[in-house]
């Protein structure tokens, strides 16, 4: 049962003075940024600075790594347009967001493969490289899905220990390849999930640029466009230098908030993408989430606006989490990974009773809880609620 909750508006107002100690969104989020996005789309953006008062029918989701924003309007509206046409199959507009996606990764069109969402992504990598006594090479807490079709697989599975703070093992995991005798897919995902962190490109680098043998690398990116860290790079310029032991995998669902559209791509070799497209769905990808995509990368300004609008909940979230004195990953994501203060079911709930939703539990991080970001307005209410909490002896 949801507990009811009396928080004024002028009290959520004030907590960029009071529980978030000076910070402001508007500090963050500057009008510049909204007459900049603004000007680049049909109609206005959200309001980010607007208070945010859940209730039992409208909690704030933090659990499932949503952008809270939501897409660009202009792409909002290319899908309203698409609907009348969604009887039809995307058989034009494909070929143009494969192009443009190409064009983007500065790839020849072939070494594109457009795939619904990340998963068909991952799971027709895995499928693409199955072979007698291979194995999946995975740090032992990352993204699921990949351990998730290997058992389908039936592929043998080799997780890795984690560093401290459930950093990867870079090394560890090059040690699995090298001792083992057959096939080896190394499965990475960077930034990765549910830590919310990055490990360094040049960790990685020396390992695929030797090519070794029997080993494919996929490596996930579906975070990437969040980063701020300099040391991230993305693997597609060591596909653009010839590495033909790469898949790298992308998403619209997240800085493009079409996770409900479910529109993805693989870029890789020409051989490998023909590999992969045996096992995806061809030319079924959704007509309004294609042509979304197409008006959405275009939208670079609403693009910006959007990061700058994690980047600013991210602040108030690790604001918080200090003041409470609790341990914190450094996120370059749009979701943070900290320590539970108390049991994490008891945590989650508590949390709902107060109208917010928060990440499962992800094994064997069991006493680690994953909060996606949400807009500002809405990470201020959870920022007073986590302040309530911690006065009231709760957390």
């Amino acid at each position: 049962m949801v507990s009811n909750i009396n928080v004024s508006r002028r009290k959520l107002i004030t907590l960029s003075s009071a529980a978030i100690a000076g910070l402001s969104i508007n500090q963050f989020l500057s009008k510049a940024h909204a007459v900049e996005a603004q000007n680049s789309v049909s109609f206005s953006v959200p309001m980010l600075d607007k208070v945010v008062i859940p209730d039992v029918n409208n909690p704030v989701r933090l659990n499932f790594n949503e952008n809270a924003l939501g897409m660009s309007p202009s792409a909002k509206q290319a899908a309203i347009n698409a609907v009348p046409k969604a009887n039809r199959y995307a058989k034009a507009e494909m070929p143009l967001l494969n192009k443009r996606l190409a064009k983007h990764h500065n790839v020849d069109d072939a070494q594109i493969l457009l795939t619904a969402g990340s998963s068909e992504g991952i799971r027709s990598a895995i499928a693409a490289f199955v072979k007698p006594n291979a194995q999946l090479v995975i740090p032992e807490l990352t993204y699921s899905d990949g351990e998730h079709f290997a058992k389908i697989f039936n592929l043998n599975i080799t997780k890795v220990p984690s560093l401290p703070d459930w950093q990867i093992d870079i090394k560890g995991l090059q040690k699995a390849v090298e001792d083992y005798k057959g096939f080896s897919i190394v499965y990475l995902v960077n930034p990765n999930n549910p830590t919310s962190t990055i490990f360094a490109t040049h960790q990685i680098e020396p390992w695929i640029k030797s090519k070794p043998k029997n080993t494919i690398f996929i490596v996930d990116e579906a975070y990437a466009e969040f980063v701020n860290d300099p040391a991230f790079k993305s693997v597609d310029k060591l596909i653009i230098q010839g590495c033909d032991n790469i898949i790298l995998l992308k998403t619209f669902s997240k800085i493009h908030a079409m996770a409900g559209l479910r529109v993805g791509y693989a870029v890789s070799s020409i051989e490998n993408i023909k590999n992969m497209a045996q096992y995806v769905a061809g030319e079924k990808l959704n007509y309004c989430g294609v042509c979304a995509a197409l008006t959405s990368m275009d939208d670079q300004p609403f693009l910006t606006y959007s990061k700058k609008a994690v980047d600013v909940s991210r602040q108030i979230m690790e604001k918080v989490l200090s003041d409470l004195g609790l341990h914190y990953l450094k996120s370059e994501t749009n979701f943070m990974f900290h320590k539970s203060p108390i049991d994490l079911k008891d945590y989650r709930e508590l949390m709902e009773n107060n109208f917010i939703l928060i990440g499962r539990d992800f094994e064997p991080a069991t006493n680690w809880c994953r909060i996606s970001l949400g807009s500002p307005g809405e990470m201020l209410y959870v920022a007073n609620i986590m302040n309530e909490l911690k006065e009231k002896g709760k957390i």
